[in-house]
């Protein structure tokens, strides 16, 4: 791992207690150029470690709290007419920013939740019927409640196919809750962190991310995953070629934030729970089963697929 990401993951280590492999996902997932979902309940951490993120990278940060009166200009913005020119002037909304956190996405009604699928797949917003490209990078945090709360809207699969990832903070053990009850990780910690790149630095690591190497036997792996959740009876949907693309980069990012610059098949086996798992519809007996049992399934599941020699 190059010192610059050490130093941001032992950063926000000070901030965000015993949750050092979900820091190093997040990492992962923003430097693949994806998106990252947080499914857990308040109070877990998951808006700290998007301000966390944000500015560790010294990059500009909006948070939006989702609600079922929002309105799809409430977050890309409105065009006003100015009485001085006679003209409309266009106000931004809250997502020309670089890190965009979403609080509690599917409080939204699915219109406003489709707002933001144009800007997370093509990195720009249509408004009245003019393209306005986004910031570079751009990264979408967004949280999400579990769906059995009360006034929550699931996210169609069009949606929960932009983000790159999906991953649970879950409670601390014991040894960091105690931690926390003392004081540490909290804000006045977090107004302690400085910046540990400049953002063009943070635009070169996601092209040297692009440059890790993945052999021929590696792809055969990875091909080996997507057919096996197309035809086990466990999944009624499997992976499609573009959940390919995205375990490729996930992939590689996870081999770039653990150091290396070449892909092995445990890079893929580390993040595919998190990357996979959230596109995946499966067979009735996995659905009824808790968050932390279907991972613990899905990794038994993939551990039946060959590794090529």
């Amino acid at each position: 791992m190059s010192k610059a990401i050490q130093t941001m993951v032992e950063q926000i280590s000070r901030v965000i207690l015993g949750k050092d492999k979900e820091i190093r996902l997040a990492l992962a997932c923003f430097f693949a150029r994806g998106h990252l979902l947080i499914e857990d309940f308040p109070g877990i951490g998951k808006t700290t470690l998007a301000k966390t993120l944000a500015r560790c990278m010294g990059l500009d940060f909006q948070r939006m709290q989702f609600t079922s009166d929002l309105l799809p200009g409430d977050i890309l913005g409105v065009s006003v007419f100015d009485r001085n020119t006679s003209g409309f002037s266009f106000h931004p909304g809250p997502i020309f920013t670089q890190i965009f956190l979403v609080d509690e996405i599917n409080r939204a009604t699915p219109k406003s939740q489709s707002a933001l699928l144009e800007a997370m797949e093509e990195g720009q917003v249509t408004i009245e019927g003019q393209s306005r490209p986004l910031d570079t990078p751009f990264f979408v945090i967004a949280t999400q409640n579990p769906l059995e709360q009360a006034g929550t809207f699931p996210l169609p699969e069009s949606q929960m196919d932009r983000f790159l990832m999906r991953i649970s903070l879950g409670y601390p053990d014991r040894k960091a809750e105690k931690r926390i009850l003392k004081g540490e990780g909290s804000d006045r910690v977090m107004s302690e962190l400085t910046c540990c790149m400049e953002k063009n630095n943070v635009v070169k690591i996601q092209d040297e991310v692009e440059q890790v190497h993945t052999s021929d036997h590696f792809l055969e792996y990875l091909q080996n995953i997507l057919e096996f959740t197309r035809t086990a009876p466990e999944f009624e949907i499997g992976l499609s070629p573009r959940a390919g693309l995205a375990l490729l980069r996930a992939s590689k990012a996870w081999a770039y934030v653990m150091g290396r610059d070449y892909v092995i098949p445990e890079d893929l086996q580390e993040i595919l729970p998190w990357a996979a798992g959230h596109r995946l519809r499966f067979s009735r007996v996995l659905n009824h089963q808790p968050g932390d049992q279907i991972i613990d399934q899905l990794m038994e599941l993939f551990s039946r697929v060959r590794i090529p020699v």
